[in-house]
């Protein structure tokens, strides 16, 4: 399982090694027209109701609505992006830079971010709160987030118990282990090595092990829970606490008791929310559907590829620096116009 695992993984690694050289190798003007295609394809010929969707997530991704002075001098210019972090966040924002003028520069933020920059940037996650328009959300690092799953096992055949396998360096995936490791209706464990031989350990379980079960927990790291999508996408239901990061996922708007189990901060509830829907599967199943049906938003390809176009165009279009003689060469809104 855990060979097969890290086959998977690595497939996804090399596919994103041929993404980079594809996109290296794209001319500009090449880029643009497949983007133009994308836009007539999943916008100018949607629905009114598609292309409101396609709307609020661009301005939920990107919240500025203002004309932004860029005062300081921006980390970053189009034509000479380089890798300065992984190499998963390099690819994903190199396909997108491919689309604007060499000149546009930008400010950008790679990692676990986990407070709201000064000046408008590109984030993969954010702190949920009411003044972080300044973080500007793109999918980045795809390979490590956006891994979605086709669950064969139906939740009836499932084990009637709660899975969590992950590394407790954070303080509060350390409270929830102490307290819960030996829970009888959890199977969790501290996977790092530094454990082995307490009581706190187990080893690791893969994403098919994990789907065994009938409830599987997302506990958030340095910002967001990897597995949160996955899990989502199975048959299994989630359980987390209420989450304090979000990324293109939008998880500030799932609904707890709709699209996942709301757990407390300390954990108090845990026992009685597995026992509950235990008792009563058909609410437990509605969550799965909704969850499953919350997912299916994020899987058509190139809506997500015009969608992360489009949050970069508002933000260079709302930027000081922008030469908009230069941006209508490059950009598709004033073709709707």
């Amino acid at each position: 399982m855990i060979e097969a695992q890290k086959f998977l993984k690595n497939m996804r690694r090399i596919k994103s090694y041929f993404t980079l050289i594809a996109v290296l190798l794209t001319p500009k003007a090449i880029a643009r027209l497949k983007m133009r295609q994308l836009y007539t394809k999943h916008y100018l010929s949607a629905s009114a109701a598609q292309r409101a969707d396609i709307d609020r997530r661009v301005n939920y991704y990107n919240k500025s609505n203002r004309w932004t002075s860029l005062h300081h001098t921006p980390q970053y210019k189009v034509g000479s992006f380089k890798k300065d972090h992984a190499w998963s966040y390099y690819v994903d924002m190199k396909e997108l830079l491919l689309y604007f003028h060499n000149e546009l520069t930008f400010d950008y933020f790679p990692g676990d971010i986990q407070t709201v920059p000064e000046h408008p940037a590109f984030l993969k996650s954010r702190p949920i709160t009411n003044k972080n328009a300044n973080s500007i959300l793109l999918k980045l690092n795809k390979i490590r987030h956006y891994h979605f799953i086709e669950d064969i096992k139906s939740y009836d055949e499932k084990k009637d118990l709660l899975v969590w396998r992950g590394a407790c360096h954070q303080p509060h995936r350390q409270f929830f282990i102490k307290h819960y490791h030996a829970h009888e209706l959890c199977d969790v464990g501290d996977v790092r090595d530094a454990m082995a031989g307490t009581p706190l350990h187990k080893p690791f379980m893969s994403i098919k092990e994990q789907l065994n079960y009938k409830f599987i927990l997302s506990i958030e790291g340095n910002d967001v829970a990897t597995n949160l999508k996955w899990i989502m996408s199975s048959n299994s239901i989630c359980f987390m606490t209420k989450p304090k990061f979000e990324t293109w996922f939008m998880e500030d708007t799932l609904i707890p008791g709709e699209h996942y189990v709301e757990i407390k901060e300390d954990y108090s509830n845990l026992q009685e929310s597995i026992i509950y829907y235990l008792n009563n599967p058909d609410e437990a199943k509605k969550i799965i559907a909704n969850a499953n049906q919350y997912v299916d938003q994020f899987k058509n390809i190139g809506r997500e590829k015009l969608i992360s176009f489009l949050v970069m165009q508002k933000y260079f279009s709302t930027s000081e620096h922008l030469d908009f003689r230069l941006s209508t060469k490059s950009t598709l809104r004033s073709e709707k116009h």
